[in-house]
């Protein structure tokens, strides 16, 4: 029986990450801080710790009382376009804490370290995006996110340590939070119209991403170490057809039977079309994005509809004010 530990396992990706790993009788460990998951997430099976990556005391702590076999980082606040905003809180998030399970993995001879990295290392890059392509990121996160990648790919050169990172991209479905209006556009489209209120849109809603849903890509996640020739490798994964948001918004009123009703605001500076192909994820790991995305809409929309409104939190960390949306702007003053 293969011992696991999965951060982030409270949250969206990651708990249906543990889910998983139960199938394969694995036994796990979540280490989860809750900022943006919720402990009645976390698989009864697994053993749920409080606490944050960033704590490096109690990481080594628990290194120390676990022998795991294999690591699955998926602890993050995954907000790009934010993160121009939060760079401290970015950085000491998802690559201070990251290098503490690295460290850690280093330490006490994991087989493998899983790591789920973004599609935002890309940058503008050509589309679709390929592995090959060499890394651009244009916001934080995205900087955050191939820096560990970097990190990775040394610490197995000089210590050994074996690696897998997948550049997942646009995922949405169930145990998605919901009450975060600053990152996961359906969730955030799902949230308004259930308020009442109209589908906010940066720009003109022609940008382009490939949305994914959860259920696609959590097995393939979780098995990976299974698969020798998947070590110290890099794998994009998520669907492969792209949509526009406009487009996005009508499937989501449609699902949800409502009206479409949009509010365009300034357009702010993103990545106008990301999204990728996932040959080498098919050939390796045998991946198949297989659901539609409309019927996804609606299993997720089933899911939001018992969940009801909620309410979305004021992010307590902003750093810098300069160009900043308007739309954000007034949430703190």
């Amino acid at each position: 029986m293969a011992k696991c530990l999965v951060t982030g396992g409270a949250g969206f990706i990651g708990s249906h990450v543990v889910d998983e790993l139960i199938k394969l009788s694995s036994e796990v460990i979540v280490l989860d801080d809750l900022s943006g998951g919720f402990k009645e997430n976390v698989n009864k099976k697994a053993i749920f710790v409080e606490g944050d990556v960033g704590n490096h005391a109690l990481v080594n702590k628990l290194f120390k009382e676990n022998k795991f076999d294999y690591i699955y980082h998926l602890a993050a606040y995954a907000a790009e376009n934010l993160s121009h905003f939060i760079k401290r809180f970015n950085y000491n998030n998802n690559l201070i804490g990251s290098i503490n399970l690295i460290n850690a993995s280093v330490n006490n001879d994991v087989k493998c370290f899983v790591f789920t990295s973004s599609i935002a290392v890309y940058g503008a890059n050509q589309v679709p995006m390929t592995e090959d392509l060499v890394p651009k990121p244009e916001d934080s996160y995205g900087i955050a996110k191939y820096t560990v990648e970097q990190e990775l790919k040394i610490c197995h050169e000089v210590f050994g340590l074996n690696y897998i990172i997948f550049r997942p991209h646009n995922l949405y479905g169930e145990r998605q939070n919901m009450g975060d209006k600053y990152r996961n556009v359906l969730a955030i489209f799902m949230n308004q119209l259930l308020n009442g209120e109209a589908m906010t849109i940066f720009g003109d809603g022609e940008q382009k991403r490939a949305f994914t849903y959860v259920g696609d890509v959590v097995p393939v996640i979780a098995r990976a170490p299974l698969v020798k020739e998947a070590y110290n490798e890099v794998f994009n994964i998520g669907a492969d057809k792209p949509y526009t948001v406009n487009q996005i918004a009508e499937y989501i009123a449609e699902a949800m039977n409502v009206e479409k009703k949009v509010k365009y605001l300034p357009a702010r500076k993103e990545v106008r079309n990301a999204f990728s192909e996932h040959n080498k994820a098919r050939t390796i790991l045998r991946y198949n994005d297989k659901m539609h995305l409309k019927d996804g809409i609606n299993k997720m929309v089933k899911w939001a509809i018992k969940q009801g409104v909620k309410q979305s939190k004021k992010f307590d960390n902003i750093e810098v004010m300069k160009n900043m949306p308007e739309h954000w702007l007034k949430d703190f003053f």
